[in-house]
């Protein structure tokens, strides 16, 4: 049977491109897209480029979508590939029913509605009963060839209209209800939606009608009136302007995401036609991923009031859990009163232009819409902050950008906490610490840790062993631990200390392990988990900042180049370890006893 189009539309968008032929084609980014050695020919120099939702390679002229591609390299038929990215991808493939060959027929009729009723909305736009509509699109500013690229039209000022126009195409009230053009009425029979309305047609990502919006001229509510969900139609999966916008992105524009239809009509005309909107509702998950699969960092634009900060901070809350390493957004917040046609009335597309250069990286922009302009006062309320703070970038699944914002909106607080010229008085007079005191104790510590959780050294032996520890007690019994390592037959804490009694540093060791100073987490009864915080705070105090951001740079680099989960989980320690390097923390817990 043939499948719906929506069925394959959706697994389309399920599986992205980049990530199905990254299993056997070394990819490396190329502007927004990606390219490589074309699989299906030899070449020695790439030509092969993948886009978000189809390929190409310029040698041997090879091409397609998805399905193409899975049946030319693995030899299947469509079937067969349909079948095999459907189970990748968690949706059932719909099976050969009498009920699903009546909603694909239904489906294509309701497309041949949609056409019907925009071609008839056009054409009353231009007589003489859509004059106030025209005159006000022309108001707006709105040019003969833009109203025809977004094919505005007018409903028509009397109930039935539409219905009575449509019937000599065949086309019945029942049909119309089933598009969202007209709904039933209790006393029986059907009235139109739409009436006395400028007229937005929506349309899907291939540039099909799947429904209309409507904007009511002079007094009355509601302003503005979108399409009931429909079989075409979902108001949380579909964005207006998308179609356009996915080509205008496609030749180098900035994908905006701006507040309304107009806003949006707007912003193409003045040449930023990677613009497109929600649909009455503010951005969903689905909306999201739309989005990165045109582009991977999307500018939302929204006013400069306080519903277009609250509509930025729902954006950021729907946001984060969806972030990944390869996307994410920049907010851009327009002048309190101005949208983006104002604006560009005002300041012409120069002004626009200067908006969205200034757009925030999300990280800055999150902080803002947590912290406000200014931190308060009262250790409650700042308090409160670090929280929300905290649990803003816990809420990136993935572990090492989670860290990374964590980092960042917490640089960012205590930058803001520190009073430019402020001191403050101790609480209790004190003797300056001698600093090489303190880096033995230090040292003495971490080693401890080491001696009674040496299971710890199967992630922590590499940092170990770049430390630059005090000559004498600390450095012997270092080197002394790193050369038992390879000889253990088992890494146990009770074979460790005995094997360095009787060493040459035992003396060195026993220094290590005598109890007074040794907070918790360096004794033998501490948790694993908080043997290895200690350890890692520790690290960062003896390393040093500008060796731990160098450090954290190479792991960086080298998770990078292998996704590897040890990788990983290095990184983000090392992350954590720099954070708390430069907040200070544990400063006290690690000074000599």
């Amino acid at each position: 049977m043939a499948l719906p189009p929506s069925f394959l539309d959706e697994l389309r968008a399920r599986t992205p491109m980049p990530s199905l032929v990254g299993r056997r084609v070394r990819l490396s980014k190329s502007g927004r897209n990606w390219k490589g050695l074309c699989p299906f020919h030899n070449e020695k120099s790439p030509s092969f480029y993948v886009y978000e939702d189809s390929f190409h390679c310029f040698g041997c002229g090879a091409h397609g979508d998805a399905f193409a591609y899975v049946m030319r390299a693995e030899g299947m038929g469509f079937m067969e590939a349909v079948e095999r990215l459907s189970g990748e991808a968690g949706l059932d493939v719909p099976k050969a029913t009498p009920e699903a060959a009546a909603r694909e027929a239904r489906a294509r009729d309701l497309h041949g509605v949609l056409e019907a009723a925009e071609a008839a909305y056009r054409r009353r736009l231009r007589s003489a009963e859509g004059a106030d509509g025209l005159a006000y699109l022309r108001k707006r500013g709105l040019t003969d060839e833009t109203i025809a690229r977004f094919g505005l039209g007018w409903s028509g000022g009397g109930r039935g209209v539409l219905a009575a126009e449509l019937r000599e195409l065949g086309i019945t009230p029942a049909q119309l209800i089933e598009a969202g053009l007209m709904q039933p009425r209790e006393e029986g029979g059907a009235s139109d939606l739409f009436f006395n309305r400028v007229m937005f047609p929506i349309r899907d990502r291939r540039g099909r009608t799947i429904s209309f919006g409507g904007r009511m001229l002079g007094e009355g509510q509601p302003k503005y009136v979108n399409g009931p969900e429909t079989a075409l139609f979902s108001k949380r999966r579909n964005l207006y302007g998308l179609d356009l916008a996915r080509e205008g992105v496609f030749r180098g524009a900035t994908l905006i995401v701006a507040e309304g239809y107009m806003d949006v009509i707007a912003l193409h005309q003045a040449g930023f036609t990677g613009a497109v909107a929600p649909l009455g509702t503010a951005l969903t998950p689905e909306q999201l991923e739309a989005l990165w699969r045109v582009s991977p960092e999307p500018v939302l634009c929204f006013d400069g009031d306080a519903a277009g900060s609250r509509a930025a901070g729902r954006a950021a809350e729907v946001a984060l859990p969806l972030l990944t390493p390869e996307r994410t957004l920049r907010f851009a917040t327009l002048p309190a009163g101005d949208d983006p046609d104002t604006l560009i009335r005002k300041s012409g597309a120069q002004g626009m232009q200067s908006l969205l250069d200034k757009a925030q990286p999300l990280a800055d922009a999150l902080f803002g819409l947590i912290a406000g302009a200014k931190l308060p006062e009262g250790p409650e309320a700042r308090a409160a902050i670090r929280n929300r703070l905290a649990a803003a970038a816990a809420a990136i699944p993935d572990k090492a950008l989670a860290a990374e914002f964590r980092g960042a909106l917490f640089n960012r607080f205590f930058a803001q906490s520190r009073r430019p010229g402020a001191r403050a008085a101790p609480r209790h007079p004190r003797p300056v610490p001698d600093a090489t005191a303190i880096q033995a104790q230090r040292a003495r510590l971490l080693l401890a840790i080491c001696l009674h959780h040496p299971d710890l050294l199967r992630e922590v032996e590499e940092p170990l062993a770049l430390l630059d520890l005090p000559e004498g007690p600390a450095k012997q019994v270092r080197d002394a631990l790193l050369a038992w390592i390879p000889r253990a037959e088992r890494l146990d804490s009770v074979e460790l200390i005995a094997h360095l009694e009787k060493s040459p540093v035992s003396a060195a060791s026993a220094w290590v392990l005598r109890p007074a100073g040794l907070p918790m987490e360096a004794r033998s009864g501490a948790q694993p988990k908080e043997a290895l915080d200690a350890f890692w705070q520790i690290f960062g105090f003896l390393r040093g900042e500008a060796e731990l951001a160098e450090d954290a740079r190479a792991a960086e680099a080298a998770f990078a180049g292998s996704n590897d989960p040890a990788a990983q989980a290095r990184l983000i320690r090392l992350r954590a370890a720099l954070d708390a390097l430069r907040r200070g923390e544990v400063e006290d817990e690690f000074s000599p006893a």
